[in-house]
């Protein structure tokens, strides 16, 4: 049974989408996969499965509706895949800066890319952060945070043509961890 990162999009954001963990452990657990962990309240789950990554993205979505009456964008990752991440390290620090893992975001996304559409991304200017992309992982630099830096507010799922979920580096480096587990 593979090990499994299902990150889920926009839920305990303020009011919206509010899912307790331990329901949500509850119900994956009974749709029968094994060793359902959470991090966080932000939607970080890691589960033993049999299922495919498509066929796990879709058997989550499924049972949040059912269970939580919510529509949530999942993305899923192998527990290797999201090692490989911590392991390639931050990729869009410009040079001489020490990393802030606060403020580096990495943005999991379901698909690649069109190469088209990522090489009309501009580069960021000066103060704006800094944005790079490896595989489905948009690695992002936000030296002003979330709020203060341009490059986060650029449009992403416009420009790249598809919409993930962000997590910053010490979350990716926690979810890993408990992943290895």
């Amino acid at each position: 049974m593979a090990r499994s990162v299902v990150l889920l999009r926009g839920v305990n954001v303020g009011r919206a989408k509010r899912i307790a963990m331990g329901p949500l452990r509850e119900a994956l657990t009974a749709r029968g996969h094994r060793d359902v962990a959470t991090h966080l309240q932000s939607g970080n789950v890691v589960l033993g499965t049999e299922l495919g990554e498509e066929e796990l993205a879709a058997d989550v979505r499924a049972c949040i509706a059912a269970e939580f009456g919510h529509d949530v964008p999942v993305v899923v990752r192998s527990a290797g895949q999201v090692a490989g991440v911590v392991a390639g390290g931050p990729v869009a620090l410009p040079a001489g800066v020490d990393l802030d893992p606060s403020r580096y975001l990495v943005t999991f996304l379901p698909v690649v890319p069109d190469p088209g559409a990522v090489a009309a991304v501009p580069a960021a200017g000066d103060g704006e952060g800094a944005w790079a992309l490896r595989g489905r992982d948009l690695h992002l630099w936000l030296p002003d945070g979330v709020m203060g830096t341009p490059v986060a507010g650029w449009a992403w799922p416009r420009l790249l043509g598809t919409t993930g979920t962000g997590r910053n580096w010490t979350t990716v480096g926690r979810v890993a961890h408990l992943a290895a587990g």
